[in-house]
């Protein structure tokens, strides 16, 4: 008698090739192939992708559906909205050699000057929202950031990690967004060289005044965004960002402006929420986006040329969790 042979069922059997041909389906489309390089580094919401690629939404929402089932592309809910990035790739993924592969071709090639603009004009739009949001309700502010999280909250821990990195008094720091200057009074008492950055002048005044009070000096003050400071080719030994990513337009710019500012073996220090679903915060206290994955800044940290470091997760009774990431710019030896 002959043993019996187990035979796969046809569906399973002829699975992955059908895998693969969608995937490669995905791929031999034009218009799909320009939302993956739009979405390279930064994520974008439908209306946004259709106003970039002036197309209609239904159009838009057809090749998205393609690209999320072939999970070349994955969505972020922001309240309300969606938002849609490029999928991290997993080394668990048996086509994760092809599609590096198409990403790395579509990242050699520059987007469309029309496309550039389009996007420029959305991340100032963005920018402007939250401009508009301080400019508004400077003095409120601290009553309103107070809803999600106080800086006594996680002050303690955050200046251990400062003090982990042992920097020494004379290293040259830059604090992004300072607000009513509570960590930078802190830090005048670490630091000789500081320098504040913030595009809202009710809230550079506020943290002038916060110095002043306690007769520090030494401190500079530069109003408008990290760009500026970049121009000014200001370099530092440590970039803080307290409670302020989310309320910046592009993230991803945001770190690699960070890391051209950073000198070698230079630390950027990111305090901000976890993702979270709290629409009210948009409302509330001018926030752009609900938090950040883990996997979002590291992912940003990579494309910038820096490596991801320490961390501290702190839960908050409230149901918010806060983050503190340290990221360090490679040295030459290491690049």
């Amino acid at each position: 008698m002959q043993s019996a042979v187990s035979v796969p069922s046809p569906s399973v059997a002829h699975r992955p090739l059908e895998e693969f041909t969608e995937l490669n389906k995905a791929f031999g489309d034009n218009l799909r192939l320009q939302i993956l390089r739009l979405l390279r580094s930064e994520s974008f919401g439908v209306l946004e992708l259709c106003r970039i690629l002036e197309i209609r939404q239904s159009t838009l929402s057809h090749h998205l559906k393609i690209l999320l089932k072939v999970k070349v592309v994955c969505t972020r809910r922001e309240g309300n909205s969606i938002f849609y990035r490029r999928t991290f790739l997993r080394d668990e993924d048996p086509y994760r050699c092809l599609k590096e592969t198409i990403f790395d071709q579509l990242d050699l090639m520059p987007l469309p000057k029309r496309s550039l603009e389009k996007i420029g004009e959305i991340q100032s739009e963005r920018s402007q929202q939250s401009l508009n949001f301080f400019n508004k309700n400077a003095g409120k502010f601290r009553e309103n950031q107070g809803l999600i999280v106080r800086h006594d909250d996680y002050a303690n821990s955050l200046h251990d990690v400062i003090d982990s990195l042992c920097l020494p008094p004379k290293s040259k720091v830059l604090e992004v967004g300072p607000g009513e200057g509570a960590l930078l009074s802190e830090l005048a008492l670490k630091f000789r060289h500081l320098t504040a950055v913030d595009n809202s002048k009710e809230m550079i005044e506020k943290s002038r005044a916060a110095i002043a009070k306690k007769k520090i000096k030494g401190v500079k003050f530069i109003l408008g965004d990290i760009s500026l400071a970049c121009e000014s080719g200001i370099k530092s030994d440590l970039i803080i960002f307290d409670m302020v990513l989310h309320h910046i337009s592009s993230p991803t710019k945001t770190f690699s402006d960070a890391a051209s500012l950073l000198n070698e073996g230079g630390y950027l220090l990111i305090i901000d929420l976890s993702n979270h679903d709290q629409d009210w915060v948009r409302q509330s206290c001018g926030d752009l986006w609900l938090g950040f994955d883990e996997s979002d800044l590291n992912h940003w940290a990579k494309n910038s040329g820096l490596l991801p470091g320490q961390s501290s997760y702190l839960g908050l009774r409230n149901g918010f969790q806060i983050q503190i990431r340290v990221f360090t710019k490679k040295k030459d030896s290491e690049m």
